[in-house]
């Protein structure tokens, strides 16, 4: 394990947190939750197996319309998610984690940030065979992608799909919401990317 590199991911996530200003007050709340937590455990809250409950990062991959988005049928959950996962100690910072899980959950090289900074993020409990992840604490980032690309599914998927965002699957009780948050977190074209 290294410490050192879970140490400087950490402070990196508390700078991403502390530099977005989420209009939402109850992503507020969470995000100002996440960096007293973040104060108190450091790199053991952005590792996983570090704490209980951890950090993780995902993308929420649009179509260049920005009418569909790419979901995986993840494994573990049995349920139609965004595409992410657990930071890694190579990781310059969540925003690049997100985007290292949507390129391999979803095989897709081209796709790419919107903005360095998250547009959600949410506090969920785990059931079922999640190890030792109690609470997965996701920074929700946006991305867009070809839909011309062929997806590929990963092993930790048993499917990757598009979805009309008029149609998402009913399959994850918030994602529909999540969704919704993530695409009024759209800037405008030409705005800022990673």
């Amino acid at each position: 394990m290294d410490t050192e590199a879970w140490d400087r991911i950490a402070s990196t996530t508390e700078r991403t947190l502390r530099q977005w200003s989420p209009t939402d007050p109850d992503h507020a709340r969470l995000r100002d939750d996440a960096v007293e937590r973040l104060t108190g455990l450091g790199g053991d809250f952005v590792r996983k197996g570090g704490a209980p409950e951890h950090i993780t990062a995902s993308c929420f991959v649009l179509s260049g319309d920005r009418r569909s988005i790419l979901l995986a049928l993840h494994k573990k959950a049995g349920r139609w998610l965004q595409l992410g996962g657990h930071l890694e100690a190579g990781d310059a910072d969540p925003a690049a984690a997100a985007l290292r899980e949507a390129r391999e959950e979803g095989g897709l090289p081209g796709v790419r940030l919107l903005s360095a900074r998250p547009v959600d993020i949410d506090a969920h409990r785990l059931i079922g065979s999640f190890g030792a992840c109690r609470t997965h604490w996701d920074l929700g980032f946006l991305g867009v992608a070809s839909q011309a690309e062929p997806v590929v599914v990963s092993d930790e998927s048993d499917e990757v799909a598009w979805w009309p965002l008029a149609e998402l699957p009913q399959t994850q009780p918030h994602l529909a919401a999540r969704v919704a948050t993530a695409v009024r977190g759209i800037p405008a074209r030409g705005g800022p990317t990673r």
